[in-house]
This record gives C-alpha cells, sequence and structure tokens, in this order.
C-alpha cells in the first residue's frame, strides 16, 4: 500500500456512523475498505450519507439484504442509473440494466443468445488459441506489466470479436470502456471531465452507428451483437434512439471488459498472496473452476450498483423515501460473514463458491458471466502448463475509482517449465 507521502488509513473504528465516508475511491485505490464495510455490517447495515461528491444515498451492505433489494424491482428501480452518479439531463444514456420489466426483460432478450451454451463451445476455441498465443509471447525471466500484456490484451480481442468490430481498431473499445466509467466524482477527482466523456460517447456513437448501417440487410450470417439488436422486433431499429442505442453499447462494451480484465490480474495477486492455494491447484488441476469462482468473490470488480426508492419504504428499519438512493455495495455482501464462511480468506475449494455477488443477482445477474468464467479458465488452465512460477515483482497499482475496482498496472516476473 503505497499511500501518498503524508496520507493515512482512516481509524475507522474511532469514527462516529455519520462520519463515516463510504463515496471515497482511495479505499480502493490503498486497498483499505474493508474495516469500513465490516463495521457497516455490523453497526449500521443499511446506513445514510447525507453528502458526497455523487450526492446523499443509503448504504446496503449485507448479503442477505442486497438480494433483497435486487429482487424487489417495483420498489427499487435500476433506473435512471445504475451507478451513484445521477446522469446529466441532457445525456441521460437508456441501457437495460438500467431498465425495469418489461422493457428489461425486451432488449435483454435481443442479445442474451451471444452467451448462449451453443455460442460459449464455439468460443472456447478461439479464447484458447488467443490465450496461448498471449501467453507464448510474454518475456521470461523479467519484469512486464500483467495487466497491458495479458488481461488488457485478451479483453480487447474478446471485445472485438464479440461486436465484430475492425481489427485495427480493438484498442478503441477497452479505451472507450474506461473513459466511460472514469467520472471525477467516482475517481476522487482524478478521473476524466463531463465534457471529456461526452466527446468520448459522442465518437463511439458515430462509429457504431456507422457499423449499423453499414450491416443493416447486408445479408451476411455474421454472429455479433449489433447484427443480433437488427434481428430482433424489440431492437430493429434501436439505432433510431440514439441514447438508447449508445446505452446499451456503453453496457455490453463495460460489461464485457472490466469484470474479466480485472479478474484476470486479480488471480495473480491473490494466488501470491495465499501461495498454499496455488498448490492446491498446481496439484489438482480440477479446481481451476472453482478458483476461477473464488477470483470473482475475492476481486468483486464492480463495487457497487445502486437503485433508486420507487416509493415510501421501511427497510431493515430504515425510512427510505421516495427517490432516495440506495447503494448496493457488492464488495460488502461478499465478505459477509453471515453468509461466506472465512470471506477475508482466498480460498479455492470454497464450498457453494458460485454463491457470490460478483454478477449481480435476480434479473439483473451479468448475462456474460458464463463468458467471463470461460475466459478466465482457459488462462489459468493455459498459465499452469506453461509457468512454474508467476511472482509479483512489485505493488500492484489499483484504479482509484468507486464502480470499478481493478488494476492500472501489476508488475510480475515469469519462469516457464524446463523440458
Amino acid at each position: 500500500m503505497n499511500m501518498p507521502m503524508g496520507a493515512s488509513v482512516p481509524n475507522y473504528a474511532a469514527m462516529a456512523l455519520e462520519e463515516l465516508d463510504v463515496s471515497d475511491p482511495r479505499m480502493f485505490q490503498y486497498d483499505y475498505w474493508q474495516a469500513l464495510f465490516a463495521r457497516l455490517r455490523e453497526e449500521s447495515p443499511v446506513h445514510f450519507q447525507a453528502d458526497s461528491p455523487a450526492g446523499p444515498f443509503w448504504s446496503v451492505t449485507r448479503y442477505e439484504d442486497i438480494v433483497a433489494i435486487e429482487c424487489d424491482t417495483e420498489t427499487f428501480s435500476s433506473s435512471p442509473s445504475i451507478s451513484m452518479l445521477d446522469p446529466e439531463p441532457d445525456m441521460i444514456l437508456r441501457m437495460f440494466i438500467a431498465m425495469d420489466p418489461p422493457e428489461h426483460d425486451d432488449q435483454r432478450r435481443a442479445v442474451h443468445h451471444v452467451v448462449a451454451p451453443r455460442n460459449l463451445q464455439e468460443f472456447e476455441t478461439l479464447i484458447r488459441e488467443r490465450t496461448v498465443e498471449v501467453l507464448e509471447a510474454l518475456p521470461e525471466d523479467e519484469p512486464f506489466d500483467w495487466v497491458q500484456l495479458v488481461s488488457r490484451d485478451l479483453t480487447t480481442k474478446m471485445l472485438a470479436t464479440l461486436f465484430d468490430y475492425p481489427w485495427d481498431e480493438r484498442n478503441s473499445l477497452t479505451e472507450w470502456s474506461d473513459m466511460f466509467t472514469s467520472d471525477v466524482r467516482l475517481t476522487g477527482g482524478e478521473g476524466a471531465t463531463r465534457e471529456v466523456i461526452i466527446e468520448h460517447i459522442t465518437a463511439c456513437l458515430q462509429r457504431f452507428t456507422e457499423l449499423w448501417h453499414e450491416r443493416k440487410g447486408d445479408g451476411k450470417d455474421t454472429f455479433d451483437l449489433i447484427r443480433m439488436l437488427q434481428a430482433d422486433p424489440n431492437t430493429e431499429n434501436m439505432v433510431d434512439d440514439p441514447l438508447t442505442y449508445m446505452g446499451n453499447i456503453m453496457l455490453l462494451i463495460v460489461g464485457g471488459n472490466d469484470t474479466t480484465r480485472n479478474s484476470m490480474s486479480g488471480g495473480v495477486v491473490f494466488l501470491n498472496q495465499f501461495p498454499d492455494e496455488m498448490s492446491k491447484v498446481r496439484q489438482n488441476p480440477d479446481l481451476i473452476p472453482s478458483m476461477v469462482s473464488e477470483i470473482i468473490r475475492y476481486q468483486t470488480p464492480l463495487p457497487h450498483m445502486r437503485r433508486t426508492a420507487t416509493r415510501d419504504v421501511e427497510f431493515a428499519g430504515k425510512r427510505i423515501a421516495k427517490g432516495e438512493k440506495v447503494v448496493l455495495w457488492y464488495v460488502s455482501g461478499n465478505y459477509d460473514e453471515r453468509m461466506i464462511e472465512r470471506p477475508n480468506d482466498f480460498w479455492v475449494d470454497r464450498p457453494s463458491v458460485r454463491n457470490h455477488l460478483s454478477f449481480g443477482a435476480g434479473i439483473h445477474r451479468c448475462m456474460g458471466n458464463r463468458l467471463a468464467e470461460m475466459q478466465l479458465r482457459i488462462l489459468w488452465e493455459e498459465v499452469l502448463k506453461r509457468f512454474e512460477r508467476i511472482e509479483l515483482v512489485g505493488e500492484p497499482q489499483r484504479t482509484c475509482n468507486l464502480f470499478i475496482r481493478g488494476f492500472t498496472q501489476l508488475p510480475v516476473r515469469v519462469t516457464r517449465f524446463r523440458s
């Protein structure tokens, strides 16, 4: 934890409850968030914060409370936003994850086929070929950045495949994904201004609108998300509603990138922190799928989702007023001692390992969860075949962001098996 000179970790235990700041992204950047959420789970599991850069909000920190709210879409709406931030009045991008039934169901259904079991089987060969290519090209016995050479590269290529995006332009997808989640109010002032974000959204919309019109009616039997939207009666004219089209493109870009990318990096960190767990997997590679689920829980790439109360309601003894923000802290629920045994341990053969909140719950449970798990499983299958050792050689650099919990740099060194 390399904190700036003069900075210190807040003493959450000594603060009054009303002084606790759940809106400071530095807790994720410097990895000291655990004590804050542990105290809230114990003393104030539904907690009101009156002031923050994103305005007042409620924090929900226990696993069962989070699931209850996720499943009550009539009382706790996903509209108008799934993050702490309210959308700008002239930039209310509409995406199905920020909708309620029945509109949510219609738009999600149009693209859900991309992760149907048959399609996942077809993806597996391609994902493995690319993973092998990336791993074989890594330098040996010299430091390199795992984020750039592995996590970012693999997820960018997968995004380009899902959209059938021009290959030589594929890095734009990851750049846009980073930009869409970098609002200064979520990043402690370190992110992008509204004007810069709108500039990137406009460029993204322009390019995807061009691709829509190029593909409309071209007769090609190509498998991609744009053609899926065109083929479904509920979304066939979505391009004519730019805010909805752009909202769903943004959702698919971010959803297809951040969870997988940051879990690919997190796994390296956790297996260095818990070497006995790495030994378990080396001795029994059949544990890799279980390990992947544990990586995703332990990382919790999206720390929160937000709902908005549609009416005055009493929940867990607190009066939540109509229109108030209710922030569901997945990162806390995934470490809730009431539901997760030994939550602070990274435990690759954990019982009921898939019972975590990183993919959400209810109707908004991540539709790409199986694809993300597949990418991570294949990565670790191929890593363990090739590398005798994969070790951290420097301090991980983490994102300063309330919505994305990830890594900006991960210095590692790998040693290959000798034949």
